[in-house]
This record gives C-alpha cells, sequence and structure tokens, in this order.
C-alpha cells in the first residue's frame, strides 16, 4: 500500500514539475519543424517556383503538412514589410527561414544571427553582404543565386539578332533587383553593337505604364525586360503593354514566354527553387548552412513564342530555333 502511496506522489511530482517548465522550452518541441517562407512579392504568379521548392523538400523526406509545416509570409512588394515579416517569423520560432528576393534574405539575415537561413536571390549575395563568399558562405545563411553578370548582354546580343532594323532599344529594369553595375555592362555592350540603350526603371505598377510611355517617345524599337520577382509578378501587364505597342521584347524568365511573351532566355528558375528545398531538408537533417556553398544554376533555357512573333511580323531565324529549348507554336 505504502509503495502505490509513493508511486502515486512520484508521478504528481513529476506531472508538476513538467507544467511549470518554461512555455518557451515547450514551444521549442513542436510536433513536427516549422520552416518559414519570408518572399517580397505576392504568392500568385510564383506557384510553379513553390512547386519545384516542395519537390525538393519531398527529396529530402519531408512533405508539407505531414512532416513538415510552412508559415508563409508575403510582403506583396511592400518591401518596407520586410523587417517586421521576418521578425515575426523569428518569435514564432521557425527553425529554418527560406528567403525569396534580395530584400527578403537581407531582411531575415538582419532579424537572426542564429536561426538557419536558406536565400534565393538574383543578384551576387557577396555584394549584397549576406555571405563572406560562395564556397565558404559562414554564419547561419547559405542558399541559390542566379547571378549572371552577363546574361542581359546575352538577352540584347539575342534581341539584335531578331530586330537588327531597331537602333534603339528600352532596358526596363527594377533597380532593387539589378545593380546599377550591371546596367553599366548592357549599356557598354549596347554601345559595342552601335545601339542605343533608354534605360527605365519600374518599382511600382504604375511605373511600369510611365516606362512604355516613354518607350514610345524614344521610338524605341525592342525592348530587354530586366529581371527580379517584381517585374515578373506583373508579366501580365508587361505583356500586354508589349503586345498593345507592337513592341518585340526579350526576357528574363521561361514564364514570360509561356504567357505570350516573345522570346526568353535566363536561367532554369524552378531548378534553382528545387535546389533550395533541397538545402533545407538537408538543415533539417542537421546540416550547417556553413557547411554549405551557394550553389550557382547551371541550366539555360531559350524560349521563343511563334505564335507572338507572327503577331508582330517577325521572322525569327532558324538558327535561332534550332538553339532553343523550347519553341511554343
Amino acid at each position: 500500500m505504502a509503495s502505490h502511496i509513493g508511486r502515486r506522489k512520484f508521478l504528481a511530482t513529476l506531472g508538476g514539475a513538467a507544467a511549470a517548465w518554461p512555455f518557451a522550452v515547450r514551444a521549442q518541441q513542436p510536433a513536427m519543424p516549422m520552416i518559414g517562407f519570408l518572399s517580397g512579392v505576392s504568392p500568385g504568379p510564383f506557384a510553379q517556383r513553390l512547386a519545384a521548392f516542395r519537390q525538393g523538400l519531398n527529396e529530402t523526406g519531408f512533405i508539407e503538412g505531414r512532416n513538415v509545416a510552412i508559415e508563409y509570409r508575403w510582403a506583396e512588394g511592400q518591401y518596407d514589410r520586410l523587417p517586421a515579416l521576418a521578425t515575426d517569423l523569428v518569435g514564432r520560432r521557425v527553425v529554418v527561414i527560406v528567403a525569396y528576393t534580395n530584400a527578403a534574405a537581407l531582411a531575415a539575415k538582419a532579424a537572426t544571427t542564429t536561426i538557419p537561413i536558406v536565400f534565393l536571390v538574383g543578384d551576387d549575395p557577396v555584394r549584397l553582404g549576406l555571405v563572406a563568399s560562395l564556397a565558404r558562405p559562414g554564419e547561419n545563411i547559405t542558399g541559390v543565386s542566379w547571378f549572371g553578370a552577363d546574361l542581359e548582354t546575352k538577352q540584347l546580343s539575342l534581341l539584335h539578332e531578331l530586330v537588327p532594323n531597331a537602333a534603339v532599344i528600352a532596358l526596363l529594369v527594377d533597380l532593387n533587383a539589378l545593380p546599377a553595375a550591371r546596367v553599366s555592362q548592357v549599356e557598354a555592350a549596347a554601345r559595342a553593337l552601335g545601339l542605343q540603350l533608354v534605360v527605365l526603371n519600374a518599382r511600382i505598377p504604375s511605373d511600369i505604364d510611365i516606362a512604355f510611355a516613354s518607350l514610345v517617345r524614344e521610338r524605341a524599337g525592342a525592348l530587354v525586360v530586366g529581371g527580379g520577382a517584381f517585374l515578373l509578378s506583373r508579366r501580365d501587364q508587361i505583356i500586354a503593354l508589349a503586345a498593345r505597342h507592337a513592341i518585340p521584347a526579350i526576357y528574363g524568365f521561361r514564364e514570360y514566354s509561356a504567357d505570350g511573351g516573345l522570346i526568353s532566355y535566363g536561367n532554369h528558375i524552378p531548378d534553382s527553387f528545387r535546389r533550395a528545398g533541397v538545402y533545407t531538408g538537408r538543415i533539417l537533417k542537421g546540416d550547417k548552412p556553413a557547411d554549405l556553398p551557394v550553389e550557382q544554376p547551371t541550366k539555360f533555357e531559350l524560349v521563343i513564342n511563334l505564335k507572338t512573333a507572327k503577331a508582330l511580323g517577325l521572322a525569327v531565324p532558324s538558327s535561332m530555333q534550332w538553339l532553343a529549348d523550347e519553341v511554343i507554336e
């Protein structure tokens, strides 16, 4: 009888001790790990990229809703909201933060020095101050960068081949995503080809309408659309304006050509998101960000929309069609 009483006292004591555990300690032991996904843009235009990210997670054994949870935070283009959104994720004790866009990555880095961060950026992460080097990122951060200094110059060259009579070419950029140094490289490439380059900056949707008005006023005969999540999120608006003004345009992402844009050349971005998912899964399994080199894409793709070319009255050289990874008819 005494042993039963002693056992009850022991269990009561154990239960009381559990109830007295600090809430923060118990909060650090969730039923499943939680990833924080932080982005400067809106979710709608990026469904394919998110699916690729989840695929990478799946490859490492993690399935959203089954053995991992994801808390999404979207700044909807309002970059000044990112620091508060990053702080909110830190407060929710996520085990990894995935940051998409330059500004989101910088906000995440400023918000925590301990929670692992996996970034997805289109700029040089060393220049941005995210990592010490690509091979040895250091600290709590690594990721994927599709930075390529020659990408816009290659696009300019392809566009010149497609529209050789266009003496004035416009470059539409979001300077939040495309640094001035890369714009200077495109200007130098244009001069080498004997072309005049008109640089148009767009940071908010209304800027895009203003940019096209300037493009028409400057009599630009073709358009290079720079990279960045903001411009991609406004691709329907940009493609519609290019069609309305009959402006041949080249873009950096396949999504543009798939949605009616003339031609696109750039990195295979879904594969970058898949790799970010793999890195996130590896960190969930115990790998340290400092030991994971920043990845850069090795896949590039040229996509041509022949239906749009026909609407513009353009004949796409057969040599360019042969080089294309995909021709949309």
